[in-house]
C-alpha cells in the first residue's frame, strides 16, 4: 500500500494533530474505523455524516512479531459491558501501530431481523473497545481527547429507506481508508446516482471531493448507481493510484484514483464476478515473499486471496457483459478456508482475523502470512 508519511529520525516530519481540539467528540455511530499515522484513529460516523480523527495512542510502532489470539470474544465483551453475549455486535476492527486491537461495538445484534447478520443494518455502534497484546479488554473513553472532524456534504437523508424498508442512513459510510495524506470514504449520498466515493485531504481543511459511481454488475445483469462499495483498498496498479473495490453480490472493480474529482460521475471497470448471494465484509493487502495480495472476507464465502499481479495483468473487462448468474468469472482467486468477519495486518508475520468458530463462538485468531 502507499507510504503514509515521511519519517525524520524517530518522529514524524509534521505534527498532524496540531489543529486538533481537546474536547469530547459527538460521535453518533462508529460505522467504520481505520488508522492513520501518529496514533490517529479515523472514525466514520454514518448517522452523523462525519469523519472524526481522534488521537488514541502515542509512541513508536511496535516491533513485536508474535501471534495473538482471544477466544469467546462476545462473551468477554458482554461481561465487561454488563450485557448478554447475544446482544453484542462488532461493527469493525482495526489494529494500531502498537498492536492494540480496537473494536467498534454495539448492543444491537438483537435488532437484526434478517438471517444475514450484516453490521451496516445497525447504525448505533457507540462503544470503542481496546484489546491489548496481553489480552486485556477495556473501554476507550472519548472524553476530553484530542480530535478533529469534518462533515460529509449531501449525505443520504435520515428517513430514506431501501425497497425492503431498511434505513439507508447507515450506509452513508460503508468503508474507510487512509493513505498518502488522504482519507477515502465510500458510501451513499443524496444524489440521483447515490453510490459515492469521497476524498478528504488530511489534516482536515473543510475540503471534500465527491464523485458518484457506476459499475456493471454481472450477477444482476445491469449497470448500477445506487449500490455502495462495501469494501475497498487504495493501491497503485502499474504505478498509478487506483481504488480496488467490491460490492454486494461480489463484483470486483478497479477505479483510477485520478478520475475521482469533485462532481464527476465515474464508471468503474468490473474485472471479476466472485459470486451472488454474498457481501464483502473487509479487504486488506498483505505481502508474502515480496508479492502483494488482496484478502477479502465475506458473509457467505471463505476468505478470497487475489494476487495484485493478476489484477494488474488481467484483460478481463466484465463491464458490458450479459448476466452472470452464479459462480465466478474474470480474475482468479484462491479460497482460504476461513469464515471471517474482520481482518487486519497484525505485524510482519501474522494477520489477525475475527472469525466465527464451529461451536458458534467468536474468536480473534492469528494466521501466519506464510500460510496464505
Amino acid at each position: 500500500m502507499w507510504a503514509v508519511l515521511t519519517l525524520v529520525g524517530s518522529t514524524y516530519a509534521n505534527d498532524l494533530t496540531e489543529g486538533f481540539v481537546t474536547d469530547t467528540p459527538k460521535v453518533q455511530s462508529m460505522s467504520q474505523l481505520t488508522f492513520g499515522p501518529q496514533g490517529i484513529l479515523f472514525v466514520g460516523d454514518s448517522k452523523g455524516a462525519a469523519v472524526f480523527a481522534i488521537q488514541v495512542e502515542e509512541g513508536k510502532k511496535s516491533a513485536n512479531d508474535q501471534r495473538f489470539s482471544l477466544r469467546n470474544v462476545e462473551s468477554k465483551i458482554a461481561d465487561l459491558l454488563g450485557a448478554s453475549a447475544s446482544d453484542i455486535l462488532i461493527h469493525d476492527m482495526v489494529v494500531s501501530p502498537q498492536q492494540n486491537v480496537y473494536l467498534a461495538v454495539s448492543r444491537g445484534r438483537a435488532k437484526v431481523k434478517t438471517y444475514n447478520l450484516w453490521p451496516n443494518y445497525v447504525d448505533d455502534a457507540n462503544i470503542l473497545l481496546k484489546i491489548t497484546p496481553q489480552g486485556k479488554i477495556e473501554e476507550v473513553s472519548l472524553k476530553n481527547v484530542k480530535y478533529a472532524q469534518i462533515e460529509l456534504p449531501n449525505p443520504v437523508a435520515a428517513d430514506k429507506k431501501d425497497r425492503r424498508g431498511r434505513s439507508l442512513r447507515s450506509d452513508v459510510i460503508t468503508d474507510l481508508a487512509y493513505a498518502n495524506g488522504m482519507v477515502y470514504v465510500a458510501g451513499l449520498s443524496n444524489e440521483e446516482f447515490a453510490s459515492t466515493f469521497r476524498k478528504i485531504p488530511f489534516p482536515f481543511k473543510n475540503k471534500v471531493s465527491a464523485s458518484t459511481l457506476e459499475i456493471y454488475h454481472g450477477a444482476h445483469g445491469r449497470y448500477e448507481t445506487k449500490s455502495p462499495i462495501r469494501a475497498f483498498v487504495p493501491y497503485k496498479l502499474n504505478g498509478k493510484p487506483h481504488i480496488l473495490a467490491s460490492y454486494t453480490c461480489t463484483p470486483l472493480v478497479t477505479i483510477p484514483e485520478d478520475k475521482i474529482e469533485p462532481g464527476k460521475h465515474v464508471k468503474g471497470r468490473t474485472i471479476a464476478e466472485l459470486g451472488a448471494g454474498n457481501m464483502p465484509l473487509d479487504m486488506i493487502v498483505v505481502n508474502k515473499n515480496g508479492q502483494d495480495y488482496i484478502l477479502m472476507a465475506n458473509t457467505t464465502r471463505n476468505v478470497m486471496k487475489i494476487a495484485i499481479k493478476d489484477i494488474e495483468n488481467t484483460k478481463a473487462n466484465l463491464s458490458t457483459r450479459t448476466k452472470i448468474r452464479y459462480g465466478s468469472e474474470g480474475v482468479n482467486y484462491v479460497s482460504v478456508p476461513r469464515l471471517v468477519q474482520q481482518m487486519a495486518v497484525l505485524n510482519s508475520k501474522y494477520i489477525l482475523m475475527l472469525m466465527r468458530m464451529p461451536d458458534g463462538s467468536l474468536a480473534l485468531s492469528s494466521m501466519p502470512i506464510r500460510r496464505i
